[in-house]
């Protein structure tokens, strides 16, 4: 199975390679690292593995928190395949198919986060326009709808919400399992969300 991996570690010579060592010890295999931050002397970093599947999530997470000064935040499935580019997938269907762009946003945004499903929220009533072939059967998300793209969690479930204004939407994205969205991925399904809403408008003005 793939892994994503948020791992927190000292900002210091040699920490990353304690970490992949750890994970060379417990048989995973890197395939990608998204550096999230850095400061006050320690990083945040998202490591995509490849995992032979000897664990369960939560026991890698136990495992690689005992490397000195390291803190797992979350272990969890992921969809991803490091090396490819989804976002420009995304973007290259949208410029095909300019009339189903959004029905695309939601289908492949869940995969550009490492994220479980999507839905596409009528602004005015509430209502569920689509949803990812993941998402739950719910028929409204009112409370789900800020007035400014924002992440933020409900329980055990994480989300980003990201107004489309042009469109009357709003996109909602969430995670099941694993930490919260971090700024770094609002950033990124932000800066999609509004190359689709451009595309879309140049599109119905052409």
């Amino acid at each position: 199975m793939v892994l994503r991996v948020r791992v927190s570690l000292p900002d210091r010579p040699g920490a990353l390679g304690q970490v992949a060592r750890a994970f060379g010890v417990l048989g995973a295999d890197i395939l990608q690292v998204t550096v999230l931050e850095r400061e006050a002397g320690r990083a945040m970093d998202d490591f995509t593995v490849s995992w032979p599947g000897g664990f369960s999530p939560e026991e890698l997470r136990e495992r690689l928190s005992v490397v000195p000064g390291v803190r797992v935040d979350g272990a969890w499935p992921t969809r991803e395949v490091p090396g490819s580019s989804p976002d420009y997938d995304l973007i290259g269907h949208v410029v095909t198919d300019a009339d189903r762009a959004f029905v695309t946003l939601v289908d492949a945004v869940p995969d550009l986060v490492g994220a479980q499903w999507a839905v596409a929220v009528d602004s005015g009533t509430g209502a569920v326009v689509h949803g990812s072939w993941q998402a739950p059967g719910v028929e409204d998300m009112p409370d789900l709808t800020p007035l400014r793209p924002a992440a933020f969690s409900e329980g055990s479930l994480h989300l980003l919400s990201l107004p489309v204004r042009p469109a009357g939407l709003h996109v909602v994205v969430a995670r099941t399992e694993g930490p919260p969205f971090h700024q770094v991925e609002l950033d990124k399904v932000q800066r999609v969300v509004e190359i689709v809403a451009l595309l879309v408008s140049t599109s119905s003005v052409a």
